[in-house]
């Protein structure tokens, strides 16, 4: 699709949504009801599973997760070290351990031979019970499901996918969403699908959990309001949230064709003076973020600010060495490979709408 017919959509779905917006205000309902519904539906099916679940934001989804797996204190819950903090957060806040992974350098995804290496660790050093797997969809790329999946069920444990960042890619024409038991995504603005605000959803296949997840996110709801069965959070998805997320939803997919169409052009541009993401033939990437990794990426991106190009580094350290995980730091084991990341990786602008002459702009500078 042309940027001219880009723009030209992206006015039209400005107009949906604030149409949308009015629509839904003007019905006075405010929290959860039919347009929540709708969007759970629409969600399912555009991932390709039974259920959707929403909720209030993407921690909220990832601890609801583990709500629902039953995970708690003695519980080992294995996570990449090279990730957002809530990814680890949700672990902690449910009492259970989180035990640091390493990524791979290509991908930035969970290694699987080291994830073995730490389950090992773990059974043999430790009175921790290996229970689960928190495998990242980081900067829009799914992690290596196939593999992780052979793993966790050989071992018999609970497989979480986190695709906070990976909604709309996919392996071999499955979508991200659709892996693991339990899958979770956020809508923070920033992520692929965004909308005005905080949101979040889950999804899965097995009945009985989105039974349990729908109770949980409403207090431990039971058969009515004021029947409350278990302890829950007050997690619910607006329906001014949901309603932009209706429209979002239907340009997802030429949004989607865009950001992979502004990769492919940096990859060009930049080969040879940068390492650029690696995307295998089987994969499609979202591309939450476009990070290339150089040794020099602090002089980098000083330059590029010189000339009015933002940067960010995600992430600035590693989980492993957050101060608030350093209670646990005995249980941990080296991740060098998330080390090194942390000081090689810069993100460059990415969003659907970038013009040829800004990624020119932005090459150019590199």
């Amino acid at each position: 699709m042309q940027l001219r017919d880009l723009h030209r959509q992206y006015q039209a779905m400005k107009g949906e949504m604030d149409e949308a917006i009015l629509r839904t205000a003007s019905s006075g309902n405010y929290i959860m009801g039919a347009v929540v519904e709708a969007l759970e539906q629409r969600l399912a099916d555009y991932v390709g599973v039974r259920h959707c679940v929403s909720c209030a934001n993407g921690t909220d989804a990832l601890r609801l997760s583990l709500m629902a797996l039953g995970i708690g204190p003695g519980d080992a819950v294995f996570v990449p070290d090279f990730t957002f903090f809530a990814t680890a957060e949700v672990v902690a806040l449910q009492g259970a351990t989180p035990i640091f992974v390493d990524v791979c350098e290509d991908d930035f995804n969970i290694d699987v031979d080291d994830l073995l290496e730490k389950i090992d660790h773990v059974k043999s050093h430790t009175d921790l019970r290996p229970v689960a797997v928190i495998a990242v969809d980081l900067f829009g790329q799914p992690a290596d499901f196939t593999d992780l999946t052979l793993l966790c069920e050989g071992l018999n444990l609970h497989l979480i996918e986190d695709g906070a960042q990976g909604f709309g890619g996919s392996i071999y024409g499955k979508r991200a969403c659709s892996f693991g038991d339990i899958s979770t995504t956020s809508f923070f603005p920033a992520k692929p699908l965004g909308c005005y605000g905080d949101g979040g959803a889950l999804f899965t296949d097995n009945d009985d959990w989105a039974a349990l997840l729908r109770s949980l996110r409403a207090h431990g709801k039971g058969s009515e309001k004021y029947d409350n069965i278990r302890i829950g959070l007050n997690s619910r998805l607006d329906a001014l949230q949901a309603a932009v997320l209706q429209v979002k939803l239907k340009h997802f997919d030429d949004e989607l064709a865009a950001v992979n169409r502004i990769a492919q052009s940096y990859n060009e541009r930049l080969r040879g003076k940068v390492a650029t993401p690696i995307i295998p033939p089987a994969v499609t990437s979202s591309f939450a973020q476009y990070t290339i990794q150089t040794a020099n990426r602090d002089a980098l991106q000083t330059r590029l600010k010189a000339a009015g190009i933002a940067s960010a580094v995600y992430y600035p350290r590693t989980m492993s060495h957050q101060a608030a995980f350093a209670p646990i730091a005995s249980l941990q084991q080296p991740c060098p490979v998330s080390e090194r990341l942390t000081q090689t990786v810069l993100s460059l602008p990415m969003h659907p709408y970038l013009t040829e002459q800004e990624i020119e702009l932005v090459t150019e500078t590199i």
